[in-house]
């Protein structure tokens, strides 16, 4: 397959807390920076060293909270730290995408030799390809991972499209939001207003809608009919693509950054953002753009993935007793108990009985026992402790 390429450029978004993951990610160190696995590379490296095959080092860019910059660069020692974008404010995914859009295009015209006065730039001088990731994904088959991402780059580098990978589901998850797409069996339903949808394109499809996380009954229904995909949160886009597309769909996103286009790139830009960042308002990429746009495609993928965003989803991917049971970091005993996860300081015993389906960990003093199926009032019951 092909290798590094100079058009390419990824955007690493880790600027989020990890509450759902506590007691063992806290706020001054989140699950990005932990390695749950025991592989000696955090959530964050492994993501990084996934690209390098791909992606000049130089063309990576991680955005994130100020509080983490010198975490990152302790864990990443060959990122520059005019590569670590800090956010003053947390403002969900659409700012978060929109400020390392208008950084890379900052370089972009520089490289061709033009300014964002000169408003001469034109799609063919602005070659970048940007793929975006959350820096908290586990991928098991990596290869697999980058000939579709690969795939993904050649299609936007030769179409105004906006192109997502959507995970084939294999289960009902309630935890994840899913994507329809129009597929060979339902391409003969294109009318009603679905007649102007392109054609498919080896492999890769159009995006029909977006849904939110839905209850168990819903995900049976989508896992049955064939035609829905998890929603991943790994976004392939042109560089002039994404830009106008926050210029139509998100003005009042794209217009904060317009402000201060001359500024990007600069020794200014750390306090334009500091000063505008906060002004932009709160939304998802997904809502802002995704759920908006008329070119959007989805690649249908299976290459391991996992948002690692639950003790549920670590549960998931880890080895198992006889019983259903987990045990990473110490050591447990299980006595008429199953399908539980334990997980606590390296050197700690413990045993369990007669209870199923909990979590129970322990890390620097704070202790966590809940039912699985409760995992998502974690978030709460951190939040009021």
């Amino acid at each position: 397959m092909k290798r590094e390429n100079e058009n390419n450029y990824c955007v690493i978004m880790a600027g989020g807390v990890g509450s759902r993951f506590w007691p063992f990610s806290r706020t001054e160190k989140p699950k990005q920076f932990l390695d749950f696995f025991g592989t000696g590379k955090s959530l964050l490296q492994m993501t990084v060293d996934r690209f390098r095959p791909l992606i000049p080092i130089d063309h990576m860019f991680i955005v994130t909270n100020v509080t983490y910059k010198q975490l990152i660069l302790e864990q990443i020692p060959d990122l520059k730290e005019s590569q670590i974008l800090c956010e003053p404010a947390r403002r969900n995914t659409a700012p978060c995408i929109a400020y390392a859009t208008a950084h890379i295009r900052a370089l972009c015209l520089r490289k061709a030799g033009l300014t964002a006065a000169n408003q001469d730039w034109t799609r063919k001088e602005m070659k970048a390809n940007i793929v975006v990731a959350a820096s908290d994904h586990l991928i098991l088959e990596e290869e697999k991972f980058r000939t579709t991402i690969e795939k993904a780059f050649d299609f936007v580098s030769e179409n105004n499209a906006i192109c997502t990978l959507g995970m084939r589901p294999t289960r009902p998850e309630t935890g994840y939001g899913y994507i329809q797409y129009i597929n060979e069996r339902s391409q003969s339903e294109l009318n009603d207003g679905m007649s102007a949808a392109k054609p498919l394109n080896d492999g890769i499809y159009p995006v029909k809608t977006f849904t939110e996380k839905p209850n168990l009954e819903m995900a049976k229904v989508f896992l049955d009919s064939g035609d829905f995909l998890w929603n991943s949160g790994i976004f392939i886009w042109n560089l002039q693509t994404i830009s106008e597309a926050f210029r139509y769909l998100l003005p009042e996103v794209a217009d904060r950054f317009r402000e201060g286009e001359l500024l990007m790139g600069t020794e200014k830009e750390e306090d334009f953002i500091e000063q505008m960042f906060p002004k932009c308002p709160s939304i998802s990429i997904d809502y802002g753009i995704m759920e908006k746009a008329e070119n959007v495609y989805v690649i249908p993928s299976s290459f391991g993935w996992s948002d690692l965003g639950t003790w549920g989803s670590l549960y998931e991917l880890s080895e198992k007793d006889e019983q259903g049971n987990v045990s990473l970091h110490s050591e447990a005993r299980f006595y008429e108990a199953k399908g539980n996860i334990v997980v606590l300081e390296p050197g700690k015993k413990v045993i369990v009985q007669g209870v199923d389906d909990m979590i129970i960990a322990e890390e620097k003093g704070a202790l966590l026992v809940c039912k699985k199926a409760e995992e998502q009032r974690i978030k709460q019951f951190v939040s009021e402790l």
